[in-house]
């Protein structure tokens, strides 16, 4: 061990984060849960090609009412 070797330090969030999920163990099982129902979906490839394909191109000015 080197004399120059500092203690381990750990921030009060970290110390916090850590009592906390040792107090509910379940926490991180119920995060990925929660990601599953919004984030974490199938992507269907050719319904997002066709997506891109029946896309209208905005005009420059989006407000100009006249079509010229």
């Amino acid at each position: 061990m080197s004399i120059f070797r500092r203690p381990d330090y750990t921030s009060e969030a970290t110390q916090f984060i850590e009592q906390l999920k040792e107090q509910k163990p379940t926490l991180e099982a119920e995060q990925l849960a929660g990601r599953a129902l919004l984030w974490d979906k199938k992507v269907d490839r050719s319904a997002q090609e066709e997506y891109r394909e029946g896309r209208v191109a905005q005009n420059p000015y989006v407000y100009q009412t006249n079509n010229q």
